[in-house]
């Protein structure tokens, strides 16, 4: 693994939490933490629909800062979208603000499998290495930077229902009706991101994260079959070339499987104790998360005693502080430099 980065960095505490070197705090941000609860993003989102965000460098680099610049993170995550690799792939993609993602043409046979394209991602998806490279110079090595993609089976659920849903019911009748062909487009999708996640660290991404979403909607049983697998795949193709965190999200009892793979993170939600995400894994990976985003709508004065409780639960040693998932839009800006804050704090309450 290329290690140049950190010895550069003016702040890597990310990249030592990840390799599991001893830290004074933890490192801390949020996932969702370049959005709509930022007063400068909202004015952009006023000029500029959402995918022209996404596609001009110059504007995603601008977002991305903007969580660095104004709640103090000590990692930058770039501001894109899971969904870039449907658009890869052939298949047309809209967003409507409030209303989510929509896929107007989705996967159902054979044929539309095998016309859905894997090569080529450096060129199709460029503006989102253009923007990496722009970060990583605007940020003059002053922290990490974070690249990322859906996982292979939340981009499988978006591409077979084509729209976000509570049950998943297409996408799960698909892949118990026609398994083979659900592992074929699994399979596609697997190997397009791992392609992109390459071309992100060559563009200058220190750290991958892989979101798995919707993960949580399958059983024990039909995570080892239908995520498991492609996680482990993907990881395991990046492990010599940059740290990777998983985020197979409501899938707290995969952790004692996948903390003995070839990722360095995981990321888990609120559904599970510190203390128990701790023994499942024997500490022998770093942990992530979990603050359950609601709580940051709380009082100052609370959030800042339940993240040191959080990071008591973890031990500021291979741990992250982040969100159980994604900050929300109506959270104050005050209330989410309070959470950072309190992470730098922390080694001040012992």
């Amino acid at each position: 693994m290329n290690t140049a980065s950190s010895i550069r960095l003016k702040n890597d505490l990310l990249l030592k939490a990840l390799k599991k070197e001893k830290v004074d705090r933890p490192p801390v941000w949020m996932m969702r933490q370049a959005g709509r609860y930022l007063p400068g993003y909202v004015r952009l989102r006023k000029k500029y629909d959402f995918f022209t965000r996404v596609k001009t460098p110059e504007l995603a680099t601008e977002i991305t800062l903007q969580p660095v610049e104004e709640v103090g993170v000590d990692a930058a995550i770039i501001f894109s979208d899971i969904l870039v690799i449907p658009l890869a792939m052939g298949l047309d993609v809209t967003l409507e603000e409030g209303k989510g993602p929509f896929l107007p043409k989705t996967i159902k046979t054979q044929r539309d499998v095998e016309d859905l394209n894997t090569d080529n991602v450096e060129q199709h998806l460029d503006y989102v290495l253009k923007a990496l490279t722009l970060t990583k110079k605007e940020l003059n090595e002053r922290i990490p930077l974070i690249g990322f993609a859906g996982a292979p089976w939340t981009i499988f659920c978006y591409m077979v229902e084509g729209q976000g849903s509570k049950t998943w019911e297409k996408a799960k009748q698909f892949a118990y009706t026609q398994p083979g062909l659900a592992q074929s487009l699994l399979q596609k999708i697997t190997k397009i991101t791992t392609s992109y996640l390459k071309s992100q660290i060559r563009a200058g991404a220190d750290v991958v994260q892989l979101f798995d979403s919707w993960a949580g909607a399958l059983s024990p049983e039909d995570f080892k079959i239908l995520a498991q697998p492609y996680l482990i795949e993907i990881a395991e193709a990046l492990r010599e070339e940059a740290p990777v965190i998983l985020f197979p999200k409501g899938c707290w009892y995969a952790l004692p499987e996948l903390s003995r793979g070839p990722a360095q993170g995981i990321g888990i939600d609120w559904s599970i104790s510190p203390r128990l995400a701790r023994e499942l894994t024997g500490n022998a990976i770093t942990l992530q998360g979990n603050f359950d985003p609601s709580k940051l709508l709380a009082p100052i004065p609370e959030i800042k005693k339940w993240v040191w409780q959080m990071i008591d639960g973890f031990g500021k040693q291979s741990y992250i502080a982040n969100l159980g998932h994604g900050i929300m839009p109506n959270v104050p800006v005050d209330h989410a430099r309070a959470f950072v804050d309190a992470v730098k704090e922390y080694q001040d309450t012992k």
